[in-house]
């Protein structure tokens, strides 16, 4: 179920790929960009102020809620996430480790953009999370594209994921996180994989998924994203325009950020990533904050919380590029406050669906109201195009090779 490798978004000489059996993460890499004002990664960070972080943090951080990040790994060593990660599973049980370039790449900028705290004096550098005080739990369910382990992967994952989904919910994910997927010619769904996210959903788990970077290539349906009960979160820029490469399909839930986003990495740098797995992050990101104060919410009434609070919403209510509109914690948070717990359950999908929804037909969604106040202050396997942007000034410990 591998997903073929886009051509990166080429920002500069020097370049990497990271590639996983499920979803290809492409990174170009650019040499360090000279040290940067202890408020320079802050300042790139869009999406928290997109995201109206502030208002919803004078509620919540993300306080006693932990999700699950189904990826390649994370490094729970790093600056920015120390503290917050807890011991995970490994279901594929071999590969690159500790150490090794291809390990916990993808998995690491994914569990940053829900839980970074940063680092430093104040924790003023790196990156910081959605929900900086959630808990991050690691499973690692598929491969980087350095991995000389790739192709037995192919042969022998089997069902890790839908066995991590599983494993997730049975082991205190209130949130699970999958940055993640397949949207192949031969995608089809797999019947191991909805159960487990049937099951997932079942014991009160709420389940974010991207909704493929397949815009520009046909916008083939990806899965997990379109099970039943999945939160599919499709990408715009910082201006609010969709994508061009955000799949746009039936199942769009929400939007969020997935431009030019800042990305943590084992080696200690930071990058600039594009792509729905971003989206998905920070979308389990607000899913975590509601959680965090009101825990007795069904997924069925997350998913719908942040349907009804998106800003924005698209003519007609909701389009198949940008779903409800652009995720809104803070108003999510409002929202919640007026609910009483209900036994909702999620709602399964015909058999067949019937027309493209009322998306703009040139397919470009519609912009964003916060794009003044941005532009003058200043993701089936994921498509990730991702530029160096600095060292952190205080690096914990020394660069991985």
């Amino acid at each position: 179920m591998t997903r073929p490798s886009a051509s990166p978004r080429r920002r500069g000489r020097a370049a990497a790929r990271v590639l996983a059996p499920l979803f290809a993460a492409t990174l170009v890499v650019l040499t360090p960009a000279g040290t940067a004002h202890a408020d320079g990664i802050r300042a790139q960070q869009w999406a928290l102020d997109a995201m109206h972080t502030d208002e919803a943090w004078a509620t919540t951080k993300g306080k006693g809620v932990t999700v699950a990040v189904l990826d390649t790994g994370v490094d729970d060593q790093h600056p920015d996430l120390a503290g917050n990660v807890l011991p995970g599973k490994d279901m594929i049980g071999f590969g690159a480790s500790r150490g090794d370039r291809p390990w916990a790449r993808h998995g690491t900028a994914m569990a940053g953009i829900i839980a970074g705290h940063g680092h430093g004096a104040g924790e003023a550098d790196g990156v910081l999370g959605i929900a900086p005080e959630a808990k991050i739990l690691p499973v690692r369910v598929i491969l980087e594209e350095g991995d000389p382990s790739r192709a037995k992967a192919r042969d022998t994952r089997g069902n890790a994921l839908a066995e991590g989904i599983r494993w997730a919910a049975d082991h205190g994910a209130d949130v699970i996180n999958l940055s993640l997927g397949d949207d192949s010619d031969a995608a089809h769904p797999e019947a191991a994989e909805d159960e487990a996210v049937q099951y997932a959903l079942e014991r009160g788990a709420v389940v974010v998924a991207s909704a493929g970077n397949g815009g520009e290539k046909g916008d083939h349906i990806s899965y997990p994203a379109a099970y039943p009960g999945v939160i599919a979160a499709t990408a715009v820029d910082r201006y609010g325009t969709r994508a061009a490469f955000s799949t746009r399909h039936w199942y769009a839930t929400v939007a969020a950020p997935g431009v030019d986003v800042v990305i943590a990495d084992p080696d200690r740098q930071y990058y600039e990533g594009w792509g729905t797995s971003a989206a998905s992050a920070f979308v389990s990101g607000a899913a975590a904050l509601i959680k965090a104060v009101h825990p007795d919410l069904t997924p069925a009434q997350v998913k719908r919380l942040l349907e009804d609070s998106a800003r924005n919403a698209p003519g007609g209510g909701r389009d198949d590029a940008r779903g409800f509109g652009f995720v809104d914690p803070a108003a999510a948070l409002r929202a919640a406050a007026r609910l009483e717990p209900r036994q909702l359950h999620a709602g399964t999908y015909p058999e067949k669906y019937f027309g493209p929804g009322p998306g703009d037909p040139d397919g470009d969604g519609d912009s964003l109201g916060w794009a003044g106040p941005l532009a003058g202050g200043l993701g089936a396997v994921l498509l990730v195009a991702a530029v160096v942007l600095w060292r952190t000034r205080h690096p914990a410990g020394p660069r991985l090779p």
